[in-house]
């Protein structure tokens, strides 16, 4: 076998496998678990790519690298199966996303209402991203309803939607975009 090749054949029959060689149903749910956190990796990459703030850009790209670690947390069956190379999340890690929600924060004015996505593409993109956290984290709850995930990393995930959402409210403000609000049953 050519090993640059990117295709292995070896999940053409429904199955992957797990870290540990341990083969799983591609719709097994650890690996909707880990299949969303990639999809929201990838989507965090388009929110870095769209904006020109480097703090920002620092910031996220910090955070896909820590979603890595948790995608390899969710793909190990077994403790002692976990990469050497890795360390698995601490909670410095959500402190890490605490302080960045803190520091966006300062610099918006309180929220009363819900607000309605939209209104530049930045505000959009980090919308859809915290909806793709929040699938996650609801993947990766149901998992740990049948096999014990790391409150850590329970805990860094949903502290990770709120980042997302506080990001939109950020770009919205940097950008001098007015936030729509919502305002229950006025529909004008």
């Amino acid at each position: 076998m050519n090993e640059n090749k990117v295709y292995t054949k070896t999940g053409d029959d429904g199955f992957t496998s797990l870290i540990s060689g341990k083969r799983v149903p591609k719709h097994d749910k650890r690996i909707k678990a880990y299949g969303a956190i990639d999809e929201l990796i990838a989507w965090l990459g388009l929110v870095r790519d769209t904006t020109s703030f480097e703090d920002i850009k620092k910031t996220l790209t910090k955070i896909q690298k820590q979603l890595m670690v948790v995608a390899a947390e969710l793909a190990i069956d077994k403790e002692k199966n976990f990469p050497s190379n890795l360390k698995p999340l601490d909670k410095e890690n959500i402190i890490f996303v605490e302080n960045e929600i803190d520091q966006l924060t300062a610099r918006l004015t309180p929220l009363r209402n819900f607000v309605i996505p939209g209104g530049h593409i930045q505000i959009s993109y980090s919308h859809i991203a915290r909806c793709i956290c929040r699938r996650a984290e609801r993947n990766i709850t149901e998992l740990n309803q049948e096999i014990k995930i790391s409150p850590i990393l329970i805990a860094y995930i949903n502290r990770l939607s709120d980042y997302l959402f506080t990001l939109s409210r950020s770009f919205a403000n940097e950008l001098n975009i007015e936030e729509i609000k919502w305002n229950g049953n006025k529909f004008d």
